[in-house]
C-alpha cells in the first residue's frame, strides 16, 4: 500500500471510530479532531487556532446563532461560485428544517501557501453533517465529503474560510459534488 493510501485507510479508520458510535445520537455533537497521522506543515499555533475556529463555529451550529456561523467565513468566500450571502441563506435554511445539528471534521492535512497578507491555509477536511429532522424527529445525513480542501485566510487576526481558489468550475467532476459548508 502507497503512503498515500495508508493515510487514506487511517482516515477512513478514525473517522469509523469517531462516527461509529451514534446510537444515542440525542447527545450528538461536533467532533474535530487532528490525527497523529496528520500532515502538519505549519507552526503548532495555527492549528491550534484552525481547530479554534472549527469549534467556536459548531458551537454556533449548535446555538442556532446565524451571526457567529458566519463569522467563519471570509467576505471574499466563494465556493464554485457560491458566496457568503448565498451560505448564510443555506445556514437559515438548514436552522429552519433542523435540529440537534452535529458534525464531524477529520483535519489530514495543513498546507500554507504564500506569505504576508496573500497566503493562504489549505486543511483537508473529511467528515460529515447530520441533524434530527423537525418534521419526522429523525436523525438523517446532510453534507459528507472526502479529503476536501478548505481554503483559509487570515483575517483580523482569524483564520476564515476562503472557499475554493481561482474561478469557479462550471461543472464540477463526475463523483464530485460541492460542499460549501465548513
Amino acid at each position: 500500500m502507497t503512503g498515500r493510501g495508508r493515510k487514506v485507510g487511517a482516515a477512513i479508520i478514525a473517522l469509523t471510530m469517531i462516527t461509529g458510535p451514534l446510537a444515542d445520537l440525542d447527545k450528538a455533537g461536533a467532533k474535530i479532531v487532528v490525527p497523529e497521522s496528520s500532515v502538519i506543515e505549519v507552526d503548532g499555533a495555527t492549528v491550534k487556532s484552525v481547530v479554534a475556529m472549527f469549534e467556536r463555529a459548531e458551537q454556533a451550529v449548535k446555538a442556532h446563532d446565524l451571526d457567529t456561523v458566519m463569522a467563519a467565513y471570509s467576505p471574499q468566500y466563494n465556493y464554485h461560485g457560491l458566496k457568503k450571502d448565498d451560505v448564510r441563506k443555506v445556514w437559515m435554511d438548514l436552522f429552519d428544517e433542523y435540529q440537534d445539528i452535529a458534525s464531524t471534521h477529520l483535519l489530514t492535512k495543513f498546507t500554507k501557501v504564500g506569505s504576508g497578507n496573500q497566503a493562504l491555509l489549505e486543511v483537508t477536511c473529511t467528515g460529515h453533517l447530520w441533524a434530527r429532522s423537525k418534521t419526522s424527529g429523525l436523525f438523517v445525513p446532510i453534507d459528507s465529503w472526502h479529503e476536501e480542501v478548505h481554503y483559509l485566510v487570515l483575517e483580523g487576526g482569524e483564520w476564515r474560510i476562503r472557499g475554493n481558489l481561482g474561478e469557479a468550475q462550471r461543472v464540477l467532476p463526475f463523483g464530485t459534488s460541492p460542499h460549501p459548508l465548513f
